[in-house]
């Protein structure tokens, strides 16, 4: 319909939340347009009111793009099956802005946060294929025919993943430390790998995303990003 368009792209653009988590939300009912419970898909025209977890949803705020170091035991979702604080309250940061993808409560490291819904939809495209490296402690040292089997092809929850690569950074007595390098990211995909392999893993740290790093900063600590990397974004 011309002049309109889909609820998920305009709370995207709105800078309320990715254009997923904006399903989701309107899936259970946290959404509201005219008064009325939003549907999937809904198409919204000029003038309409859109309410989201309560809250109107109103003209694209100031762009913020941020590189935060999670730490553990932080959740990324804003729902609140896990019971658990999630990075959006962690950071309480003034505006309202959204985790561009996931690291699981028990994992640490490089998180990116924004409300540029074009960005983050570039980001998490698949067809981008955005290569993320992760640093892996694993319990003991690594038998040869493991370190090998992480880089050969796996089946993980019926799916066939795409090669990682995985190769060792440090070995000492008691623990090896990996390095992960994976150009698609499946849910607890390695986690999922170690399993499979018995590897028990003691820490688990995302250090870089495409050519964003997480540097110098210290769990739960943040920064802007600089005009190269939103340069970096953009241009995906």
């Amino acid at each position: 319909m011309e002049g309109t368009i889909r609820l998920n792209k305009y709370l995207s653009d709105a800078g309320v939340c990715s254009r997923r988590e904006a399903d989701r939300l309107v899936e259970e009912g946290k959404v509201r347009v005219d008064g009325e419970i939003a549907v999937m898909g809904m198409q919204i025209r000029p003038g309409q009111k859109v309410v989201c977890d309560g809250k109107p949803v109103g003209e694209k705020e100031k762009p913020v793009f941020l590189i935060v170091n999670k730490p553990r035991g932080i959740v990324c979702t804003t729902s609140d099956k896990d019971h658990a604080e999630n990075i959006v309250e962690f950071l309480n940061y003034p505006q309202r802005i959204y985790p561009v993808g996931r690291l699981d409560k028990d994992s640490e490291g490089l998180l990116i946060l924004t409300n540029d819904g074009e960005v983050a939809n570039k980001l998490m495209h698949p067809k981008n294929h955005v290569e993320k490296i992760y640093h892996v402690k694993i319990k003991t040292e690594i038998e040869p025919e493991k370190l090998a089997a992480l880089n050969e092809p796996m089946v993980i929850d019926d799916y066939k993943i795409k090669p990682v690569k995985v190769t060792i950074l440090e070995r000492k007595e008691g623990y090896t430390i990996l390095k992960f390098v994976l150009s698609e990211g499946r849910n607890r995909q390695i986690r999922k790998m170690c399993e499979q392999l018995e590897l028990q893993i003691l820490r688990l740290k995302r250090v870089t995303v495409g050519e964003l790093t997480i540097g110098m900063l210290t769990p739960g600590k943040w920064k802007y990003m600089n005009f190269k990397e939103i340069s970096y974004l953009k241009s995906l």
